[in-house]
């Protein structure tokens, strides 16, 4: 796909976000964000191995190109617009630990990878067809510091400053899961339905939920951000 209708398209969702649902205090220039050209190639690279994949297996139910920028991009790339905020480079990041729980297609995880490069990045996903799918986009975009996790989440021991979740199956039940992957101090980030909002409050009632933020271009969708309670 070409790279300049990707940046066209994906300018809607990098608008300057609000401080509050930053999770990692940077300054911010106060313009809205452009992706560079790498970027832009490694976002066009990723939709051609995701359409390959998608013939053969059902990574996701959209079939348009386009329609998977906006959809999938454009959302991942907004929540990391908000996580992330940056002006001066990412380098205050090194070793931040990001866990993105279900990945799946990697959404949102392997975009956030690409706006800020030196998170190191756990994708947790049990299913192995998809696990394949990541390890090759992964090498593909000769990421770096990206653990592929083909595991359960219940499995895993490790705890992250942040953990992301979108679009998995047996939400509720998932939620305590990813907040305790956090540990005490991390921060947990879901893309969702306006109308998950009052289940994930209800599941996690320990947790500090910051205000919805709405997701352009969409009706319903939304960034919630909690934190545990100090």
């Amino acid at each position: 796909m070409d790279p300049a209708r990707i940046g066209e398209l994906l300018r809607p969702f990098l608008s300057v976000p609000p401080a509050s649902s930053s999770v990692h205090q940077m300054h911010t220039g106060g313009e809205p964000a452009a992706l560079s050209p790498i970027q832009l190639q490694h976002i066009s690279a990723y939709i051609d191995i995701l359409v390959r994949w998608n013939a053969r297996i059902n990574l996701t139910a959209i079939r348009d190109p386009e329609e998977i920028v906006t959809r999938h991009f454009g959302e991942s790339l907004f929540a990391a617009r908000h996580l992330f905020p940056k002006s001066d480079g990412s380098s205050a990041l090194k070793g931040y630990a990001v866990a993105d729980v279900g990945s799946g297609a990697g959404f949102p995880g392997l975009p956030l990878k690409l706006w800020a490069p030196d998170i190191s990045l756990t994708l947790i996903e049990s299913n192995h067809k998809k696990s394949a799918f990541l390890k090759e986009v992964t090498r593909a975009l000769t990421l770096t510091d990206v653990d592929i996790q083909n595991v359960r989440a219940e499995t895993v021991t490790a705890r992250y400053d942040l953990v992301t979740l979108r679009a998995v199956e047996r939400f509720e039940s998932i939620l305590p899961t990813a907040a305790a992957l956090g540990g005490p101090t991390g921060s947990l980030a879901l893309l969702i339905s306006s109308a998950q909002e009052s289940q994930a409050r209800a599941a996690l009632p320990d947790i500090q939920w910051s205000s919805p933020v709405p997701i352009p271009e969409s009706r319903s969708r939304i960034l919630l951000v909690a934190k545990r309670l100090e």
